[in-house]
């Protein structure tokens, strides 16, 4: 790679992503832009919103803050936003959901949006509950319907032919609901690899559902045209496929409709059917999110008593954030009229956060703790807070939303800018230019190579927290780094600290009850939901992936993805820098990195 010239502290593979994604390249593919000018340049864009409320002074205020803001890692955007703003195409969002209705026009027109939306860097959902089943009488041609699983592999095959921004593979979620008929069929639709390869599926259960498969009970299976019930089966069957299905390949995932409308902001607009690629934004038919992390590992400080969580700092960086991704819909382009109009009708941010795990290690705690829930309850609490406010004083200085006389607020008497606020998005390319954890997850290893996220390369890395752990402690580097070289953890290291060892715990060796609950200390306090991983080593049983469902939907949480260890002949992230080393995949069937952030 030619040298980038930057005054910004990036990691070598920080520099590596930049350069592919998001650095301007002339027609011979040279790079003729460098990381300053990049974050220049998106503050400059998003900054220009600024114009509508206030003066160019103003304008350039904003911009310096803004740059500050990306250049010291301190907060990233979306990917589009950074591979987009101030270019051409100018769209920002990462996330859309498209309506597919039961006729062939709307289904294609859906393909079509698609591929606009993909092609500028967006990532996209779908409901297919609305199509008639497998088998159906089509009464306009006499022929029999090809169903749900059929329409997503043309869906699969446009998006393996499209590269979303000209710089990635577009990325998918397929939802059904559990009493389509064809349910059974969809549940297993990616038994066989590399069947729907850029989908995420899941399933979209209601809690009657659950508490069907709790007392033993049926599943009535509706045609979505009639709601005529065409057939009936034990919901526990359906039930033992879902995780069955789950426990072979990762898929599906389960979405959990009743809590996730309960917390729908516009029920009079309709109701939520499906997310975007990684499940962290529920959304409407043609709406669109914008998403940003704070970087949390930028937010711990020395006192008097040790480290400790810059809870002033975290406060500031969510205001100035919370009005960056306002700007963001303001100025973004949108690839289709009803996308726009939905996206500035309803102007749905996601704030979230990366770099938890990190955060967690400089404060000396475990992932492995109640005291890591109590720390994730803290800050995501404090983000809400102050997010909330924000979006109180945009909407004085702005106006609230245009839908929020349909809105739950209106009902409440409260004035917002911004339909919803927060979000914890996967972060897996913005994690690495941040050179941090990605989102709230734990470690995943202490050294790994990352594949699949440039084209014929792997990006190897070290932990470096734990390079500098071990030089703390006057740990021997020449007998414990060569082990960590090959395993990735520190579980079969002897002589290790006991406290070392569960400072640096990694995600296979965490209990999937510690994973659920992180993940819903962070939705207690996200209006949108929850990219999150329940990552299982390779031994676990089926009974552990329906304790995950269980636990999951009994926390509350508005969805749950579970990953056993090896269950994919594909993966992402590969434990240890050698080549014999095992795999690991980190939760979806894409890259979250590449699939929206």
């Amino acid at each position: 790679m030619t040298d980038i010239k930057t005054e910004i502290q990036l990691s070598p593979n920080a520099l590596k992503v930049l350069k592919a994604r998001y650095l301007r390249r002339d027609p011979d593919r040279q790079t003729t832009q460098n990381p300053e000018e990049l974050f220049r340049a998106v503050a400059a864009r998003v900054a220009s919103a600024e114009l509508a409320w206030g003066d160019s002074a103003a304008v350039a205020e904003w911009e310096e803050t803004f740059y500050r803001l990306m250049s010291t890692l301190a907060f990233l955007p979306n990917s589009p936003t950074l591979m987009n703003a101030g270019r051409p195409k100018g769209q920002l969002s990462a996330c859309f959901v498209l309506p597919v209705e039961d006729t062939m026009e709307s289904i294609f027109d859906a393909v079509k949006d698609m591929a606009l939306v993909q092609a500028t860097g967006g990532g996209t959902g779908f409901s297919f509950s609305r199509l008639r089943p497998k088998g159906d009488y089509v009464a306009s041609t006499a022929g029999e319907a090809a169903g749900p699983v059929a329409f997503m592999r043309i869906f699969d095959c446009a998006t393996e032919n499209i590269k979303q921004g000209g710089r990635r593979r577009g990325a998918n979620m397929g939802v059904l609901r559990v009493d389509h008929p064809d349910i059974l069929e969809f549940i297993s639709c990616k038994k066989v690899e590399p069947a729907l390869r850029n989908f995420n599926i899941s399933v979209a259960v209601t809690d009657a559902f659950m508490r069907a498969v709790e007392e033993n009970g049926t599943q009535a299976l509706l045609h979505p045209g009639t709601g005529r019930e065409v057939d009936r089966k034990p919901a526990r069957e359906i039930f033992e496929a879902i995780a069955a299905s789950a426990w072979q390949t990762g898929d599906p995932g389960l979405l959990f409709l009743d809590p996730i409308n309960r917390a729908n902001p516009t029920p009079d607009l309709g109701p939520i059917e499906a997310t975007n690629p990684c499940g962290e934004i529920p959304l409407l038919p043609y709406e669109s999110c914008n998403l940003g992390s704070i970087n949390l590992a930028r937010l711990v400080r020395e006192s008097d008593s040790g480290p400790v969580v810059d809870f002033e700092g975290l406060r500031l960086t969510t205001r100035r954030a919370v009005r960056f991704l306002d700007d963001v819909v303001e100025v973004g382009a949108y690839p289709i009229e009803p996308i726009a109009r939905m996206t500035h009708g309803n102007r749905k941010i996601g704030l979230g956060v990366m770099g938890f795990a990190d955060m967690l290690i400089r404060l000396g705690v475990s992932y492995d703790s109640d005291e890591a829930a109590s720390t994730a309850e803290k800050i995501m609490g404090v983000v809400a807070e102050e997010a909330l406010a924000a979006s109180q004083d945009l909407a004085r200085e702005r106006g609230v939303f245009p839908n929020w006389e349909k809105s739950v607020y209106k009902r409440r008497g409260l004035a917002l800018r911004n339909a919803t606020r927060t979000a914890i998005a996967p972060t897996g390319t913005i994690g690495i230019i941040a050179d941090t954890s990605p989102s709230i997850e734990p470690l995943f290893a202490l050294a790994y190579r990352r594949s699949h996220v440039l084209d014929g390369q792997h990006l190897y890395e070290v932990n470096p927290l734990f390079l500098s752990s071990l030089r703390e402690h006057g740990l021997p580097e020449d007998r414990v780094l060569p082990e960590v070289f090959a395993k990735g953890r520190l579980a079969e290291v002897q002589g290790l600290p006991e406290a070392v060892r569960r400072l640096f715990v990694t995600a296979l060796e965490i209990p999937s009850r510690r994973h659920l609950e992180v993940q819903a200390a962070f939705q207690r306090h996200v209006d949108n939901s929850v990219s999150k991983t329940v990552n299982l080593p390779r031994e676990a049983t089926l009974e552990d992936v329906r304790d995950v469902y269980w636990r999951a939907w009994s926390l509350g949480l508005k969805g749950v993805t579970v990953y056993r260890y090896r269950s994919k002949a594909a993966q992402v992230f590969e434990l240890g820098l050698s080549e014999e080393s095992y795999q690991l995949e980190h939760g979806s069937s894409c890259d979250p990195g590449e699939c929206n952030v």
